[in-house]
């Protein structure tokens, strides 16, 4: 099912859906431009957001009762379309079924490394659930957004729960965090780079800024010295002098004597 946030502003500007009296966690139908389908209101807010769908009416118990219906022969579905594809000998991992609430449409997504050529796939398909069948080949991090699962830090992944779109994340990120650019680290469920690389990016390029690099050589109070650490968030860095003695330099408080 789902899940829908709406604007008050949006819903201020639409007597159709003011007059529905829609609350949170309320089941309503809506149609787009891939059909009719079941949502739940998760919020309504202050924010605006894109309603790219009109609201046909608050979800009645029959509504809700072929919804479910649909669902559960989304799974036989899944069950054909792989010994089918199977017997066919085509290279695809499906991931979800899905009807629209008039059943006159079934969308089957897939992974698959390759271009698929799934004309006789939809073909018998269609002949055994008299819908328009659509495929969809989806990437590995589409996959992750809709099985879903628990991430390395102990909670359900972030593409699952609240990012609506992938934004760009690259291997500099890791970089600017001075993390170990180990796959098995830096990498999610998916084998793609982390979300969240991304959270904290400005952050630490704004931290970074004008630091030396490991294995610079600076001028101190002290005489001349090679960095041998960093810290960006507290803007230190350990520097060891010619004579091998070890000290600190706190760049903020260089920065504040500076201004």
């Amino acid at each position: 099912m789902v899940s829908i946030i709406f604007s008050n502003d949006f819903l201020g500007k639409n007597e159709a859906y003011t007059e529905l009296d829609l609350k949170v966690n309320d089941s309503i139908v809506f149609e787009c431009e891939n059909g009719l389908f079941i949502g739940t209101v998760n919020s309504i807010n202050d924010s605006k957001v894109n309603t790219d769908f009109n609201v046909l009416r608050v979800a009645s118990k029959k509504d809700i009762s072929d919804n479910e219906k649909n669902n559960k022969e989304c799974e036989k579905v899944l069950s054909d379309v792989r010994k089918i594809a199977e017997k066919l000998e085509l290279d695809m991992v499906f991931v979800e079924a899905v009807y629209t609430l008039d059943k006159k449409r079934l969308y089957i997504s897939f992974v698959s490394d390759n271009r698929v050529d799934f004309r006789e796939l939809a073909k018998r398909l269609a002949q055994k659930y008299h819908s328009r069948i659509e495929f969809r080949q989806i990437g590995v991090r589409d996959k992750s957004k809709k099985i879903g699962g628990i991430g390395p830090c102990g909670l359900m992944l972030c593409c699952n729960t609240f990012l609506n779109d992938f934004e760009s994340v690259s291997i500099n990120m890791a970089k600017n965090q001075m993390l170990a650019l180990n796959p098995n680290k830096i990498n999610g469920v998916c084998g793609r780079l982390k979300c969240c690389l991304k959270y904290e990016n400005e952050t630490y390029k704004s931290k970074k800024k004008d630091l030396p690099k490991v294995g610079a050589f600076i001028d101190t109070e002290d005489g001349m010295g090679k960095v041998i650490d960093v810290n960006i968030l507290q803007r230190t860095v350990k520097v060891e002098l010619q004579n091998k003695s070890i000290i600190y330099i706190d760049f903020e408080d260089k920065d504040e004597n500076l201004r």
